[in-house]
């Protein structure tokens, strides 16, 4: 019987979370993280903890990766690289699309072969059906490793270009911390008011189901239609003007509203007035 192994490395939340997953379904683990301890609740559960990053990598042909950023990899990386010949990284760490690349060819450069990849999804839906990974690299790799790679999520591969997944995944977290502080703001803005975040709740949910939207801008934006003939910047701008003055009145801070609010009015500056909220994707590349 082929014997299922991985080396995890970084026991943040998203590591452990990962190391777990693999106990959970049998797997050989070898952990290793700067701070020992953090590896006592995988160890008592059977996981292999290295004493050196030498012996993490050497340890199995697969190793997955789970830090802060890439600055947090080359330090990981730099204490062994003699070690990494044969392997396959799976750098899950987030970072720019650039230092992807750069890292997949610092690797190979080592011997080693970068997949790289993006989680979609919390610590708490690593291992659940619905969770997804972003991945691209060399898709021989991704293939010699997809049961390992599914134990964590399902394989979304985008491509060769290393840099892809963590493209795709920082639009997504540029969306998803945006959407996110504003519905923080707005639960500020409600509970000033006496409205808590529960009673709120059911209106947040309607409020931030973009989908409609997101259907409809799409193919407007790709074909460069931006005529206002459903919204326009005017009536957004007058709309976040009473935002900012609500929010005000509440005692509530207005930054916020305020950043989105100069945005348009930028938009309308530039000649957009009477264009749709979709020209903003104009003002913003520049």
């Amino acid at each position: 019987m082929t014997v299922k192994s991985v080396t995890v490395i970084g026991l943040g939340p998203m590591g452990q979370a990962m190391a777990a997953a693999y106990l959970d379904r049998g797997y050989e683990v070898t952990v290793w993280n700067r701070t020992p301890g953090k590896a006592d609740g995988l160890v008592a559960r059977g996981a292999h903890r290295a004493d050196t990053v030498e012996a993490a990598f050497k340890a199995n042909d697969l190793v997955v990766l789970s830090l802060t950023d890439y600055t947090a990899v080359y330090a990981i990386l730099e204490q062994a690289p003699g070690a990494l010949a044969g392997r396959t990284v799976a750098n899950l760490t987030s970072d720019t699309p650039d230092r992807a690349r750069e890292a997949a060819e610092w690797l190979a450069a080592r011997g080693a072969v970068q997949i790289t990849g993006g989680v979609q999804v919390p610590p708490p839906g690593i291992g659940t059906p619905d969770a997804m990974t972003y991945y691209s690299g060399p898709e021989k790799a991704i293939e010699t490793h997809r049961t390992a790679l599914e134990v964590l999520t399902g394989i979304d591969y985008l491509g060769e270009d290393p840099g892809l997944a963590a493209l795709y995944y920082q639009i997504g977290m540029d969306m998803f911390w945006t959407g996110l502080v504003g519905f923080l703001h707005g639960q500020a803005l409600a509970q000033a008011n006496g409205i808590s975040a529960r009673e709120f709740l059911p209106n947040a949910v309607k409020t931030m189901d973009f989908r409609y939207f997101l259907e409809f801008y799409a193919p407007r934006i790709d074909a460069g239609n931006h005529e206002g003939d459903v919204d326009n910047l005017t009536m957004g701008a007058a709309s976040l003007e009473h935002v900012l003055h609500t929010a005000q009145a509440s005692g509530v801070d207005g930054s916020l509203p305020a950043a989105v609010l100069d945005l348009f009015r930028r938009g309308i500056a530039a000649g957009h007035g009477q264009d749709s909220l979709t020209s903003l994707t104009k003002v913003l590349k520049g």
